[in-house]
């Protein structure tokens, strides 16, 4: 994960600045959209000067990448202001545009301050399975999906890989940190928590309809994602992603999301439109 997230500079100029970055090795070939996520946060601090970081991003994911292809990254600077700067990023592989997004930096001010509480009732991480252990009965290809990703998982109440226990709700939580300790450095958490941020914010969509992964024929693929920072967080240490799912219909999904550290402070919100295609005979609602 780290090694994706730093790219290089170009001696290549437009009119904008340019940065290019590796994929990490995916069983499906196609690229992670956390990671190209994270990755256009990361070449837009780079035009960034000072300390003024990512407080919100809003992207669309148009066309799935080839993860054995690097990736092209061109940010345009659209503004500086005394306390804010935009920037657009755009992501290319074999000179087509794979994802788009504009991004807000702004330095660290005082005001006004609350936050939504943290959800009750939910057991710590050290109280729940390790998410390999709910791996039994899938495919070797797809277990390496989830065995070789660089992040640690608990699931309230359950993985759906392979089956969706208990009730069919369209709400659940996950507790999640990268494996290893990471550098200190904000920027680097603030991408790494956009890579967490699209891993299972998904499924609050099927569950709802009792569609595990490993359905045969499923289809889903992200649309567009928001994301807005609130306070610095660690994602080498556990934070709690609870997560639910307001709508679904006409082939698409709204999931939405809030992430928050195991002391209780509320760190980020997500909001994510996905494509969801499931066979007739799949689904049980």
């Amino acid at each position: 994960m780290l090694a994706v997230l730093d790219l290089a500079g170009s001696d290549a100029r437009t009119t904008e600045d340019i940065f290019t970055g590796v994929s990490q090795s995916m069983p499906l070939g196609r690229v992670y959209g956390g990671q190209v996520l994270a990755q256009s946060i990361v070449a837009a601090q780079h035009t960034i000067e000072g300390d003024r970081f990512v407080h919100s991003m809003h992207g669309y994911f148009l066309r799935p990448g080839d993860a054995s292809k690097g990736i092209t990254f061109s940010v345009d600077r659209i503004h500086d202001g005394r306390s804010f700067s935009t920037r657009r990023t755009q992501a290319y592989q074999d000179g087509v545009p794979i994802f788009s997004m504009i991004a807000s930096f702004q330095d660290e001010d005082p005001g006004l301050e609350h936050q939504a509480p943290f959800p009750a009732d939910v057991p710590m991480p050290d109280e729940l399975p390790d998410v390999e252990a709910g791996l039994v009965g899938l495919h070797p290809v797809s277990k390496r999906l989830f065995t070789d990703r660089p992040v640690e998982l608990r699931h309230i109440p359950s993985p759906i890989y392979v089956s969706v226990e208990g009730e069919q709700r369209p709400s659940q939580a996950v507790w999640m940190k990268v494996r290893r300790p990471i550098p200190d450095s904000p920027l680097i958490h603030r991408a790494a928590l956009a890579y967490l941020s699209d891993l299972t914010i998904q499924e609050s969509i099927l569950r709802r309809h009792g569609v595990p992964w490993q359905t045969r024929g499923l289809k889903v693929a992200s649309l567009d994602h928001a994301m807005w920072w609130h306070r610095f967080g660690r994602v080498d240490e556990w934070m709690l992603y609870a997560q639910e799912s307001p709508s679904a219909r006409g082939g698409r999904g709204l999931a939405t999301g809030r992430i928050f550290s195991a002391d209780g402070r509320l760190l980020a919100s997500i909001a994510q439109e996905v494509m969801v295609r499931v066979p007739e005979d799949a689904a049980t609602d």
